[in-house]
């Protein structure tokens, strides 16, 4: 009998937005500020695509409702942000292999025209 060839998969929600308080500055937590959030998350499918079981896999509306969660939490920096989700995620789903996570603030407050500054999380 041949063994089951493993079936490694990359489930991304992209461009999901947010209305949040993040930021240094005491007006950016007045006020706030939309983002948009990235999540790439590649895991071994293998027992989820066979049984096509949900419960097997990486659930998107459990990892949808994970960043919402965090995205409420008001953080200075982005990097903290992205690691919060971060980790979250991986703590939530062990089966994840490689995770990225991107925090975006639209329209930043640089005193100039910048259409969104991000940064990136890896695990």
């Amino acid at each position: 009998m041949k063994p089951q060839e493993k079936t490694i998969a990359t489930i991304e929600l992209e461009n999901m937005e947010f209305y949040a308080r993040h930021g240094c500055y005491r007006l950016e937590k007045e006020v706030g500020n939309r983002f948009n959030v990235n999540v790439s998350i590649t895991y071994d499918a293998t027992q989820a695509a066979a049984a096509d079981d949900i419960t097997r896999s990486v659930n998107y509306l459990e990892v949808y409702n994970v960043v919402r969660e965090q995205m409420e939490l008001t953080s200075d920096i982005l990097e903290n942000v992205a690691k919060r989700i971060a980790d979250s995620l991986k703590e939530r789903f062990p089966a994840i292999q490689k995770l990225t996570v991107r925090v975006s603030k639209i329209a930043p407050p640089l005193g100039g025209k910048v259409e969104r500054v991000s940064v990136t999380v890896t695990l």
